[in-house]
Order: C-alpha cells, then sequence, then structure tokens
C-alpha cells in the first residue's frame, strides 16, 4: 500500500527556492564574481556541461573575469556559451584564457539583469506547480485505488495547496530583493 509522502512535495518545493536562490547569485550588481558565470553552459564533448567543468574561473580584478579553459579545443565552445548566456558579457580570447570585463551597469543593463531575474523566477514558479501537479495526481490515485478517503485526500490537497502557495510567495518575495538590489544605483 503505498502512502503519500507530504514531505517530498515540500522537499521538491523548497528544492525550486533554493536552485531559484543559487540562479540569482550569479546575478550580481556591483563586483565581478566567479558564481556570475554559473549559469552558463557549455557543449562539452557532444553534451551540455556547465562551465565550471570545463574551466577555471578567477577574479583578477574587481570589473574583471578570467577564464582559464582546460582543453584548448574547448575554447570556441566557451566562448559561445559566455555569450549566449544572456548575462551581457563580452568575452575576450587570449591562447587558453578568456577574459571577461565586467560593464557598468547603466540603466538599460540594469533593466536587462531585472528582466532576466523574472525570467529565472518564472522558471522555477513553474518548477513548484509542477511538483504541485504531481502531488495532486499521486493524490487522485491513491483515492482512486481507495488507499485514501474523500476527505483525507481533500485535507491533503489543501495541505499541497497551500505549500505551493507559500512557496510561490517566497519566490516573489526573493524576487523582489533581488529586483530592488539590481536597481539600486
Amino acid at each position: 500500500m503505498a502512502k503519500f509522502d507530504f514531505d517530498d512535495i515540500k522537499r521538491r518545493m523548497n528544492a525550486a527556492m533554493d536552485d531559484l536562490k543559487k540562479e540569482f547569485t550569479g546575478l550580481r550588481t556591483g563586483r565581478a564574481s566567479a558564481s556570475l558565470l554559473d549559469p552558463v553552459m557549455v557543449m562539452a564533448y557532444g553534451n551540455l556541461a556547465p562551465l565550471k567543468t570545463v574551466a577555471n574561473i578567477s577574479v583578477p580584478e574587481a570589473r574583471m573575469l578570467t577564464v582559464q579553459v582546460w582543453d584548448r579545443s574547448m575554447i570556441a565552445a566557451v566562448e559561445k556559451g559566455i555569450r549566449h548566456a544572456e548575462l551581457g558579457l563580452n568575452p575576450v580570447v587570449e591562447g587558453t584564457n578568456i577574459r571577461i570585463p565586467i560593464p557598468d551597469l547603466n540603466e538599460e543593463r540594469r533593466r536587462d539583469l531585472t528582466k532576466l531575474a523574472h525570467k529565472y523566477s518564472e522558471q522555477h514558479r513553474i518548477a513548484v506547480r509542477n511538483v504541485r501537479r504531481d502531488g495532486m495526481e499521486k493524490l487522485k490515485a491513491l483515492e482512486k485505488a481507495g488507499e485514501i478517503a474523500q476527505d483525507e485526500h481533500r485535507k491533503l490537497s489543501d495541505l499541497v495547496q497551500k505549500e505551493t502557495d507559500a512557496t510561490i510567495a517566497r519566490i516573489d518575495e526573493t524576487l523582489a530583493n533581488k529586483e530592488r538590489e539590481i536597481m539600486q544605483v
């Protein structure tokens, strides 16, 4: 007899929230940070891989990042990955190193970063709703199989919905905080 695991639903929703916070660390506003390149994915040996798995990222000065690619044949792929990550960065290739100057944040760049933050938030809201949908389908299947009563189904559905609403509210609050941080001059 399978039982409904509400803790698993909470864990998966919290994982989406944690992932969003990790994505937001890549949206730095003031200084250069190696985590700025965390969302960058690179086509490596036929697979999409995070940049940090094929290169070393360092911060030699406040407005500069350097990426040292381990495999010379990967330089073009790394440069392409950085350009296509929608971070507004223009990498400069120098041998096996790639220098990435961090531009000053003008009003337009701040708006672009805010749009990117909204995009990340929406992706994570969708992930939370997908967890909710999985939970509701599981409850429906358990009720149909006669393993839980209709009252218990309704009670657990309400719990899942409340957790969904709370997680989405936390996502919105995190987005609002990040937006304030980005727009602060």
